[in-house]
């Protein structure tokens, strides 16, 4: 027997009722993450700056530009009011002055982990109300979801913009 790709069957496509599902879930999710920042006295992009200097450490404003999906002016504009208001610090790269390093502060670190300590409440009380096997096939049909989104944009890896 043939061990051909042709010759298995094919998955089944996606029904238009798990599609709406999963756009829910996303608008759900989206809606936690909005919740979670919706008290501070800053933007979004602003704190989604934040939050990928807290994920990835001290970076050049080109890597957080990269990470953000934006462009570096913008970056720019971000860090000139979050290092004003004491939330990160700007650097230099001790091999080329030129390259702008942007790392978050005491101040910026703490802000980030109130906020994904909120998202985790908030998710953890919806969480614990599923049966454990519900919630353990949510979250490992999740991490699949994830990984799949990894494969077929590994370049812009989409599942870890910072939001």
């Amino acid at each position: 027997m043939s061990s051909d790709v042709r010759d298995q069957p094919s998955a089944p496509s996606t029904t238009v009722a798990e599609l709406l599902a999963f756009e829910v879930a996303t608008r759900d999710l989206v809606g936690v993450a909005l919740r979670s920042v919706e008290h501070l006295k800053m933007s979004l992009p602003q704190f989604r700056l934040l939050l990928a200097l807290r994920e990835n450490g001290r970076q050049t404003s080109s890597q957080c530009a990269q990470a953000l999906g934006v462009v570096a002016s913008t970056v720019t504009r971000l860090a000139d009011r979050l290092d004003a208001s004491g939330h990160l610090t700007r650097g230099s790269d001790p091999t080329n002055r030129s390259i702008v390093t942007l790392e978050l502060t005491a101040k910026g670190r703490k802000l980030v982990d109130e906020v994904v300590t909120r998202r985790r409440t908030e998710l953890a009380r919806v969480l614990d109300r599923l049966d454990p096997a519900e919630r353990a096939a949510a979250a490992a049909g999740l991490g699949s979801l994830h990984d799949r989104l990894g494969e077929e944009n590994p370049a812009e890896r989409y599942g870890t913009v910072p939001l």
